[in-house]
């Protein structure tokens, strides 16, 4: 046992025996300060290694007891959105988007503590029977998805914070990841039914392209957002959130991202959103586009087309019986948009998230999908331009129907605006 870990044990032990109140800064200070000079008595009479800095062990304790200890530095930090743990190392992006690491030395120790005090405000844990969990944190400002051993050889976990701000297509240019004509383009998309599908790499920005979205959608519409670990914070007039519970220690009570899907059908929704689709929650999909519903979702995918091929695979997971060609068939009739985003390392090792590409799915004879870009980038880091492409016929009636009642012809060459 580390002597940190021994130093924490005691102080915990005295806090209980003499009934401190832990959330009293001056009586925590007292015990962990008893607590290590108790340490050092013994290590002086039995041998042994003594502190190298005890003020500085006093205040790790203090701090993992009554804080996050030394991660406090990032969590408070707005522009922070996402910490890396692995055993006792701690990194972090900043709203700079380059990874740091700490300042302060961690051990693995005091980042299983940290862990464990972020789940304590869940229904959620993380032991040897369930070495993986994923759940909302810091009041629900951010998600948590650690793992640890025998899954992992050691404690591995991200806390990604959410943007505290209201992001929408305008921000979204003001960014720099897509162009205003594409923005104009997205918008008039979203006030009509049309079914858009929102893919990259982890960490490319698709939640926040998916918050931007629904920013966009009109009011009046029924929004029925349904996820696996809550990310999506854009206020809603009309419609919800909903988030899936995995089982209890008696293996009750698991509701599953497919059965929120199902059962948002029976709500009357105008669109349905998933989080993020990773399986057989995508076939539920397939029946939300047979009840007329537009629907929007995020995907992992290394491309646009492979996007599409991705939400089959994932239908295909629910083990219905129903083949690969039909289930292609029927996201091949009602899909009408894939944004694909790319994040790449630019200058300075800034981490940069933008759209690579908007593209439209074309209604085809056959159960394949056919595609036809609208907006593109030739090569990272050129500007985003539209390709001169007029999407489907199917696409500009839903748009020409909408509330917003939109010539997608005059939209594209900018001579309206959204």
């Amino acid at each position: 046992m580390s002597a940190y870990e021994e130093i924490r044990l005691d102080v915990l032990r005295r806090l209980e025996s003499g009934r401190v109140d832990p959330t009293d800064p001056t009586a925590l200070g007292a015990v962990v300060v008893t607590a290590v000079d108790a340490y050092e008595r013994v290590v002086a009479v039995d041998g042994g290694f003594a502190l190298r800095d005890p003020e500085e062990m006093r205040a790790r304790v203090q701090g993992s007891i009554s804080g996050w200890g030394h991660v406090d530095q990032v969590l408070d930090r707005p522009d922070v959105e996402e910490v890396f743990i692995e055993g006792g190392s701690v990194r972090y992006i900043g709203g700079d988007g380059i990874l740091r690491a700490l300042e302060h030395p961690t051990s693995e120790e005091e980042n299983r503590h940290l862990v464990t005090r972020l789940l304590a405000e869940t229904d959620r844990h993380l032991d040897t029977a369930s070495p993986m969990v994923q759940a909302r944190v810091l009041g629900g400002t951010a998600r948590l998805t650690a793992v640890v051993p025998p899954v992992a050889d050691r404690l591995s976990a991200t806390i990604r914070r959410y943007s505290v701000r209201r992001q929408s297509l305008d921000g979204l240019v003001e960014l720099g990841s897509l162009g205003p004509d594409a923005a104009g383009f997205l918008a008039a998309v979203m006030a009509s039914d049309a079914s858009v599908v929102v893919s990259g790499q982890p960490g490319a920005g698709k939640t926040t392209m998916l918050s931007a979205l629904i920013d966009a959608c009109p009011p009046a519409a029924c929004i029925r957002a349904c996820e696996e670990v809550r990310e999506l914070h854009v206020p809603v007039v009309h419609g919800s959130y909903y988030e899936a519970r995995p089982p209890g220690l008696d293996g009750s009570g698991e509701v599953t991202l497919r059965a929120l899907v199902k059962l948002v059908l029976a709500m009357r929704p105008d669109r349905i959103v998933v989080g993020e689709v990773r399986g057989a929650e995508a076939f539920e999909l397939t029946r939300a586009v047979n009840a007329g519903c537009g629907f929007a979702c995020t995907v992992h995918a290394n491309s646009a087309r492979d996007a599409l091929d991705a939400l089959v695979n994932a239908a295909l997971m629910a083990g219905e019986q129903v083949t690969e060609s039909i289930v292609r068939k029927v996201f091949a009739s009602c899909l009408d948009l894939v944004v694909h985003l790319e994040r790449r390392t630019g200058p300075e090792g800034r981490i940069e998230r933008r759209v690579a590409e908007v593209l439209a799915v074309v209604p085809s004879l056959t159960d394949s999908f056919s595609t036809e870009s609208i907006f593109r980038r030739d090569e990272p880091g050129a500007p985003l331009r539209w390709t001169g492409a007029i999407p489907p016929e199917r696409l500009c009636l839903r748009l020409e129907r909408s509330r917003a009642g939109v010539d997608v012809r005059r939209l594209l060459e900018g001579r309206v605006v959204a």
